[in-house]
């Protein structure tokens, strides 16, 4: 009943007043970015979604228009060179992940799920199978992010994101969204030019 019922219900309603609320901030990022360099202000990558559909995830842009596409960022040769200015604090601040809320209005997405790993993070994927991680909407945060973030290697953070499978529940998700916002004021487990999620 909580995943199936409250849970899809908790993430429309706080989405929705996440919107409203969070909106002067929208304008100023978008002003910023328009500012720092040439190009969109939302960035759009294919994700894999619930039962490993693919879905267009939503972010403020904070790399340079012409980088190699569909590469995770600490693939690059020099990930530095290509984020922006703005990009690096908000990155560093987790705002570019706000646009996030739309993909969870659009029911793509949830508040709190396994981080929706790139198409072709095959390891990931793989490894998220394991613990049927792929088989839930991903999130705008978890469990994994929480624990580590950036600095886990793929391993665990699979097996991570399979202990929120097994332990999903209401009691879980607050745990998960309180603590995201502790690591977000900390910067905890962000690796500045490496961030991939």
């Amino acid at each position: 009943m909580y995943l199936k019922i409250v849970k899809p219900f908790i993430d429309t309603i706080l989405s929705l007043i996440g919107l409203i609320v969070l909106s002067p901030v929208f304008l100023v990022l978008i002003i910023l970015i328009k500012f720092d360099s040439r190009g969109p202000v939302f960035f759009k990558q294919k994700r894999i979604g619930i039962n490993k559909t693919h879905f267009n995830i939503l972010k403020f842009r904070t790399m340079r228009i012409d980088t190699p596409q569909n590469m995770p960022t600490h693939m690059l040769e020099d990930p530095d060179y290509w984020i922006t200015k703005v990009g690096k604090f908000l990155r560093k601040t987790s705002l570019d992940e706000l646009p996030q809320i739309i993909n969870i209005l659009k029911g793509e997405m949830s508040i709190i799920g396994p981080r929706p790993a790139l198409w072709n993070q095959y390891d990931l994927i793989d490894a998220r199978d394991l613990y049927k991680a792929n088989d839930i909407k991903p999130g705008l945060t978890g469990l994994a992010q929480i624990k580590g973030r950036d600095e886990l290697p793929i391993d665990v953070k699979a097996a991570y994101d399979g202990e929120y499978v097994e332990n999903l529940g209401f009691i879980l998700d607050v745990k998960c969204f309180f603590g995201t916002i502790t690591s977000v004021l900390k910067s905890d487990g962000v690796v500045e030019g490496k961030k991939v999620e």
